[in-house]
């Protein structure tokens, strides 16, 4: 029996044509030095992207991520890995969060000179987590198989950690470049969006085992770990088609009947103040419309009504006259503090009756820095992209609201819905989560999109319905199985009247436990990559 030629450093490798293909490039890559190594990591984390939404070329992982395994494995000390990860990081996030741009382009005269400035300052920020990553891996001192398994589990801690570090940024995980697949992301309601993350990257980075290690007589391992890591993910699609058959059609509640108003307003004249009254009035027509059969609530955008609404009765009594008998229209706002005390504002919710009476509030929690607050204003000397010079004031945190008519609603104010495990209520849990944005700041970009995307894996791992209700879009029902039911396109004026579906009988794993289920995932497959990783060494 033939085996190929050993490489000049000692070794054979074992396996299948693969690994003999792999370990030219295996050996391009380690080889590579000073500004070539600088650009290959940072090109890897921009190959990475390609997998998330809306793109989902999710074979780009295994590209991206064994290269980068394989730079930090001969990277000469951790620091030295720490750096290959944050270049790779900085490609990643650089790319999958250029669009933040558009933001401050709504308002070029004040902010355009920070357009060029702002994603680079985020991403760099945020690559300080891939740097971490990288630099674990490469103290774990493990190879092959292990060092796989340990960089995959790194990562997602560091994803978590991410979730709430600098106040938190859980945006693009890797789990949810598979929200392409309903079946996939069902996993996401056992092991949530992280868990599926871990699996992922076990499976895309396992190919840099196959190739030899860097010390002289380590060879490549055989085709069976990768076979084996490709398998678990088929089983994580065969399991999630099975939930999904075994769940059948989506039910819905009785009796109501959700209008979610779509008026796709450039965010370059929203804030117009000879415009307002018509933005306004625009959405008063669009919910008022016909239907049959006719809406029970009518549901507006973030910040629908740019003005204080609650201030203005006039507003509030059109509002009132707009809206279905017995029911109720929800409209995103501003808020502020009364006269006499301590000035505030928040960016909010109202529930509004037919009577013109505001039923039911919320105000937003988390908050964006420097789009609706600035840290350390007073010494930055810089005003806030939303809130101009006065910072929004963070609401009470997350709350189950009682609405007439409507099952209990966990409300969430834009990216309030992309922190995992962060949107309902565990002593007095929801029914349905409802998620008004305003990705009108990100024109038509692959931000709404993800922003989408990370909205349907909370209601899996919650398993809730989301009612999502954005001003240009993405705006949609979704069941509590994250299966779209009806949605409009980025970028069209429109309504979605539609049914709203039932909740899980009983939360999930997930939705029960939390994170604590991604913890122990974490640690087993940490230890078994330590065990398998040292023992190759040995």
């Amino acid at each position: 029996m033939r085996t190929a030629p050993a490489a000049a450093g000692g070794g054979s490798l074992r396996g299948n044509g693969l690994a003999t293909w792999l370990q030219p490039l295996r050996d391009a890559v380690v080889a590579t030095t000073g500004w070539k190594r600088v650009a290959l990591s940072a090109g890897l984390g921009v190959v990475a992207v390609a997998a998330l939404p809306p793109f989902y070329i999710w074979a780009a992982l295994f590209v991206a991520f064994t290269g980068l395994v394989w730079l930090i494995g001969s990277a000469r000390s951790p620091l030295a890995a720490f750096f290959c990860g944050w270049w790779f990081g900085l490609g990643y996030f650089v790319a999958g969060l250029y669009w933040i741009a558009n933001a401050l382009l709504t308002k070029p005269d004040e902010f355009g000179w920070l357009a060029p400035i702002a994603p680079l300052a985020l991403s760099a920020l945020m690559a300080l987590f891939p740097g971490l990553t990288a630099a674990a891996t490469r103290l774990s001192r493990t190879s092959g198989i292990g060092r796989v398994l340990v960089f995959a589990a790194a990562w997602t801690l560091f994803e978590w950690v991410r979730s709430w570090a600098f106040s938190g940024f859980p945006w693009n995980l890797i789990g949810s470049v598979w929200t392409f697949s309903d079946a996939m992301i069902q996993s996401t309601a056992f092991i949530g969006t992280y868990g599926l993350g871990l699996l992922t990257l076990a499976a895309v980075a396992m190919p840099s085992a196959l190739a030899r290690g860097e010390r002289p007589g380590e060879a490549g391992a055989g085709p069976r770990p990768l076979l084996a890591a490709l398998a678990v993910l088929a089983l994580v699609w065969a399991g999630g088609a099975g939930r999904l058959a075994l769940a059948g059609p989506s039910e819905t509640v009785p009796d109501v009947r959700l209008r979610l108003v779509q008026p796709n307003i450039p965010q370059v004249e929203k804030w117009k103040p000879e415009l307002r009254g018509q933005h306004f009035l625009s959405q008063l027509r669009m919910g008022s419309l016909p239907g049959e059969p006719p809406p029970t609530h009518v549901i507006w955008a973030e910040a629908a009504a740019p003005f204080f609404l609650a201030e203005t009765p006039e507003a509030l009594a059109l509002l009132g006259e707009a809206t279905p008998e017995a029911g109720l229209t929800v409209v995103g706002t501003l808020r502020r503090s009364l006269p006499g005390e301590p000035y505030q504002i928040w960016n909010s919710l109202l529930a509004v009756t037919r009577s013109g009476q505001v039923a039911a509030a919320y105000d937003k929690s988390h908050l964006v820095p420097f789009g609706e607050y600035v840290p350390f204003r007073s010494i930055l000397g810089l005003s806030s992209v939303a809130a101009g010079t006065a910072d929004f004031s963070s609401g009470s945190g997350i709350a189950t609201l009682s609405l007439p008519g409507l099952p209990e609603v966990s409300p969430l104010i834009c990216y309030e819905v992309i922190f995992p495990a962060e949107v309902a209520d565990e002593e007095r849990r929801p029914r349905w989560l409802l998620n008004l944005t305003n990705d009108g700041w990100y024109g038509h970009s692959p931000g709404p999109y993800q922003h989408f995307a990370s909205a349907r894996l909370r209601a899996v791992e919650e398993g809730l319905p989301l009612v999502r209700v954005a001003n240009t879009g993405i705006s949609a029902i979704v069941d509590a199985h994250g299966r779209v039911l009806d949605q409009l396109p980025l970028g069209a004026q429109g309504l979605i009247d539609g049914e709203l579906p039932v909740a899980l009988a009983a939360p999930p794993p997930y939705g029960r436990f939390g994170n604590a289920l991604v913890f122990a995932l974490i640690a087993l497959v940490a230890a078994a990559g330590l065990a398998l990783g040292r023992r190759a060494r040995s």
